[in-house]
C-alpha cells in the first residue's frame, strides 16, 4: 500500500470516527440543554426519563439509534421523546465531521470540534430557554484569546493549516472587544430611538467570543451574516403568526412581539466563518480593486 492510499484510509478512518464522537458529544449536549436553564448539574445524576424519572440504561442511550429502535417512546412509560435529541447529535456529528474534513490532522481540529459543541449547545438552549449560557461564553472568550497566544509557540508542521485559527493576539482581542462592543452599542441604541431591548447580554459575550476566536474581520462577517439571516427568517415567521381573515386573533408567543433569539444565528454565522471565513473574506478584498476602478454607473 502507497503512501497516498494510507492516508486516504487514514482519513476516511478518521471522518468516521469524528462523526461517531460528534454524535456521542451531542448526546450529552442533550443533557446541557436540560439542565443548564434549570441549574442542574450535567454530571449528576445519570439520564432519566423526563416524564416518568426511570433512569435510561446504555443500550437506549446509543447516539441516533436507541430513539430509532424505541420508536421514539420511552421503554417504561412509552411517553415520546423529543426529535430535538438526535437532531442535536446528527446536527454535532455533522459539524465534527466538516471540522475534521476542512482542517485535517492538525491542533486546530479539536479546538473547533468543541466550539462547534459550544455553538450548537449555545443554539438549542436559546431556542428552548431564551437564554445564552454563561458556562460557555465566560471560558469561552478568554479560551479563544488564547489559542492565538499559543499559537505563537506551535511549530509550523503541528499547525499545519491556513485559517481563522492563525490569529495575532491583538486581532483577537479586538475581536472579542468590538464584536460584544457592536452589538452592545445596538442594544443602547434600541432603547434610546425604540425604548426597547434590541439585544439580550447573551448575544453581546456570544459575539464576543466569536470574536476572540476569529478576530475583527470575523466577527464584522458574523454579525453581517447572522443579521442577514435573522431578518430574512424573522420576518418570514413574523409574517407567518399574524391574523390571517376576519376576526382572526394574533397568536400569544413572543414571535408576535417581534422578539426572536440571535444565538442561532450568531452560531451559524460562526460556523460558516469556522468553515469558510478566509475564502470568503479574501474573494471580498479581491473584489476591492475591480469595484474601485470599474466606471461610475452615472456618469
Amino acid at each position: 500500500m502507497n503512501p497516498t492510499d494510507v492516508t486516504q484510509t487514514l482519513n476516511a478512518v478518521c471522518s468516521i470516527f469524528s462523526f461517531v464522537l460528534g454524535t456521542m458529544i451531542g448526546s450529552f449536549l442533550n443533557v446541557c440543554v436540560y439542565r443548564l436553564p434549570k441549574n442542574l448539574s450535567v454530571v449528576k445524576p445519570r439520564s432519566m426519563c423526563p416524564h416518568c424519572d426511570n433512569p435510561i440504561s446504555w443500550q437506549d442511550n446509543i447516539p441516533l439509534i436507541s430513539w430509532l429502535s424505541l420508536g421514539a417512546k420511552c421503554r417504561h412509560c412509552k411517553a415520546p421523546i423529543s426529535w430535538q435529541y438526535p437532531l442535536v447529535e446528527a446536527i454535532t456529528g455533522l459539524l465534527f465531521f466538516l471540522v475534521f474534513w476542512r482542517f485535517n490532522l492538525s491542533v486546530a481540529t479539536p479546538v473547533y470540534m468543541l466550539l462547534a459543541a459550544s455553538l450548537v449547545l449555545v443554539t438549542f438552549v436559546d431556542l428552548t430557554d431564551w437564554t445564552i449560557p454563561n458556562e460557555v461564553t465566560f471560558p469561552g472568550i478568554p479560551l479563544g484569546i488564547a489559542c492565538s497566544v499559543i499559537m505563537l509557540y506551535v511549530p509550523g508542521s503541528l499547525l499545519h493549516v491556513e485559517g481563522p485559527f492563525e490569529l495575532p493576539v491583538f486581532n483577537a482581542m479586538l475581536g472579542a472587544v468590538a464584536g460584544g462592543g457592536s452589538l452592545w452599542v445596538l442594544d443602547k441604541l434600541s432603547l434610546l430611538l425604540l425604548k426597547k431591548r434590541g439585544m439580550g447580554f447573551g448575544d453581546v459575550k456570544l459575539l464576543a467570543m466569536l470574536g476572540a476566536f476569529f478576530g475583527l474581520y470575523g466577527a464584522l462577517l458574523i454579525i453581517t451574516i447572522a443579521s442577514v439571516l435573522g431578518a430574512t427568517i424573522g420576518l418570514a415567521v413574523v409574517y407567518a403568526q399574524k391574523p390571517k381573515g376576519d376576526g382572526a386573533e394574533e397568536k400569544d408567543t413572543r414571535v408576535s412581539g417581534h422578539y426572536l433569539p440571535f444565538g442561532p444565528y450568531l452560531a451559524l454565522g460562526g460556523v460558516i466563518y469556522m468553515l469558510y471565513g478566509p475564502d470568503i473574506i479574501a474573494k471580498y478584498l479581491a473584489l476591492l480593486p475591480a469595484v474601485s476602478s470599474a466606471p461610475p454607473i452615472i456618469s
